[in-house]
């Protein structure tokens, strides 16, 4: 087991509205977030782009202009730290990622591996939202290489099934991708792998050779028992307001940072302390 640890805070999310939920979303409030997250033990932070006018703040933004600020904004609070972006769109049109990847060069960008029928009942039996497919078809994958591998950004392979696990190990013998494996098994999703950590031998097993990997755990403090069997287990951990709102006891929690504490207690508990911003590219084969 690796005895350092790096821990990534996922900032904001997608849609979360922030009229409704403490999430942060101009770059005040995420740079704000970030050194909150930096100072408990975080060494990457995962970043969603919000749009910045006034009542638009739960919806998405692809605008270079606005990711620059943000990343700006979080370089700045945050001397060192990893700034991993998210990527994920519906359908084949990849040009607003694709142009925040190159105006922001983030050190790590989300590449989702695969594809998934994304869907959410409600307890009276109805959808949560229309049921939607969340398409990562293989050409689409290898598009987001290219640009990372133009922009030097490491692939972190969004896996949110046991195929899409192994569809990872099959882009390293196709050739596909040529670079260090990295993954993030998201758990809890409603139509994915549950958040159960019964789950984790059998994926570690899928593993490529020589890959690191992370859990992604979605839901309440019902994840945190799958953090804990993570650090147990040689993982790196991810916790954050996009993730989860809820402290290991059932309260909600007020800011990334007190996730971040308690996620860093379950690391110290399993034994391992967090890596620096420079310890943990060099885990992850990041340029120093």
């Amino acid at each position: 087991m690796t005895a350092k640890v790096v821990v990534t805070c996922a900032l904001t999310g997608v849609l979360t509205d922030p009229a409704q939920h403490n999430v942060p979303v101009t770059p005040e409030e995420m740079a704000r977030e970030a050194r909150a997250a930096y100072d408990a033990g975080a060494s990457v932070v995962h970043v969603h782009f919000r749009q910045q006018a006034a009542g638009k703040g739960h919806l998405p933004s692809w605008e270079p202009a606005v990711a620059v600020e943000i990343a700006q904004a979080i370089r700045a609070a945050c001397p060192g730290i990893i700034f991993n972006q998210s990527t994920g769109v519906v359908g084949p049109d990849i040009s607003g990622p694709v142009a925040c990847i190159r105006a922001v060069k983030p050190e790590i960008a989300a590449a989702n591996a695969g594809s998934l029928n994304y869907l959410k009942v409600r307890s009276n039996g109805r959808w949560a939202w229309p049921p939607m497919l969340f398409d990562n078809p293989v050409e689409k994958v290898a598009a987001f290489l290219q640009v990372m591998q133009e922009t030097g950004a490491l692939p972190e392979f969004e896996c949110f099934d046991v195929g899409i696990v192994r569809s990872v190990d099959m882009f390293l013998r196709s050739g596909l991708y040529r670079g260090h494996p990295d993954l993030n098994f998201v758990m809890g999703v409603e139509s994915g792998m549950p958040a159960d950590p019964a789950l984790l031998p059998i994926l570690i097993e899928l593993l490529p050779a020589d890959a690191t990997w992370q859990v992604t755990a979605i839901g309440r403090e019902n994840v945190w028992p799958l953090h804990r069997r993570t650090a147990e287990l040689g993982g790196n951990l991810r916790t954050g307001l996009e993730d989860t709102f809820y402290l290991p006891d059932g309260r909600k929690a007020r800011s990334n940072g007190e996730l971040i504490d308690a996620i860093v207690g379950l690391a110290r508990a399993a034994g391992r302390e967090c890596a620096t911003p420079a310890e943990a590219r060099k885990m992850l084969h990041l340029a120093a």
